[in-house]
C-alpha cells in the first residue's frame, strides 16, 4: 500500500496533506524518512512526527449544522475552529468548507481517503443553498446566475437557481469556487445576507438545528461511498 493512502486511511488526514507532510520530512517508515511514493508492507511502522500511525478504530461520517461564526479548519489556534466546536472523541477534520459568515450543512469524517473524491471538480456532486440577498430578485438575475457569472477570472458553471420569496432563491452548484455565491450575487449587483447550505449530494439539513450534529445513517453512508467508487467496506470495486 503507498505511504499516503495508509495514513489517510488511518483517519488523521487527506492523501494530499500526507504528500504534503512526506515531502516535509515528517514521515518515517521503519525509522527512515519515507518518499513520494513509498510504499508499507505488514509490520512495519509508519511515524509522524515521531508517533506512530495505526489503524483507524471506526469510520466516522458526521452531518453538521455549522453555524454562522464557527471556521471550517483543523488548526487548534484559530478562535472558533470547527474541530474544537464539535469536541468529537476521536480526530475529524472537515469536507471541504463552508464561509465563517455562512451557515449549513457540512460533513466531517475521519476517512481522509474519500475526502478528495468528493471534492474532486470532475465528479461534479450537488449541493444546494438557500440564499437570501438585499435586493428583489428578479427573473432576470435568476436567468444570469442559471448562465454562468464572471468571477475570479472564470466564468461559473451553470446551475439551477429559482425564486423561494422576494428576496430569496434557491442555488445548486456543481462546483465550489472560493466564496462563489457571494461573488457571483455581488457581481449582479446584489449582496447576500444570508446563505445556508441544505444539501451536499443524496445528505440533506434536514431539521438539524445550528450546532446539532448527526451521524449519516447506513443508507446514507453507503450511498456516499457508492457516489465516490468505494463499496460498503471502503475498498475501490
Amino acid at each position: 500500500m503507498r505511504i499516503n493512502k495508509f495514513i489517510s486511511e488511518s483517519g488523521i488526514c487527506s492523501r494530499r496533506e500526507a504528500d504534503a507532510w512526506i515531502e516535509a520530512g515528517r514521515v518515517a517508515i521503519n525509522g527512515r524518512p519515507a518518499t513520494l511514493g513509498s510504499k508499507i508492507e505488514a509490520g512495519d511502522e509508519v511515524t509522524v512526527d515521531g508517533k506512530t500511525v495505526g489503524p483507524r478504530k471506526s469510520v466516522v461520517y458526521l452531518a453538521l449544522h455549522k453555524p454562522v461564526g464557527i471556521t471550517c479548519t483543523t488548526e487548534h489556534s484559530v478562535a472558533d475552529n470547527i474541530v474544537d466546536y464539535v469536541g468529537y472523541p476521536e480526530r475529524i477534520f472537515p469536507v471541504g468548507r463552508l464561509d465563517k459568515d455562512s451557515e449549513g450543512l457540512i460533513l466531517l469524517t475521519n476517512d481522509g481517503d474519500i475526502v478528495n473524491a468528493i471534492l474532486r471538480a470532475e465528479h461534479a456532486h450537488e449541493k444546494e443553498y438557500v440564499v437570501t440577498v438585499d435586493r428583489p430578485v428578479t427573473d432576470a438575475f435568476l436567468e444570469e446566475m442559471q448562465q454562468g457569472v464572471e468571477i475570479l477570472g472564470t466564468r461559473t458553471r451553470p446551475c439551477q437557481a429559482s425564486r423561494i420569496a422576494k428576496n430569496r432563491f434557491r442555488v445548486i452548484l456543481t462546483q465550489g469556487l472560493n466564496r462563489q455565491i457571494r461573488r457571483m450575487c455581488e457581481a449582479l449587483g446584489h449582496r447576500v445576507t444570508r446563505l445556508r447550505r441544505v444539501r451536499i449530494m443524496h445528505i440533506e439539513l434536514g431539521d438539524l438545528e445550528p450546532g446539532e450534529w448527526r451521524d449519516l445513517d447506513e443508507d446514507e453512508a453507503h450511498e456516499l461511498l457508492a457516489r465516490c467508487g468505494r463499496s460498503p467496506d471502503g475498498e475501490r470495486p
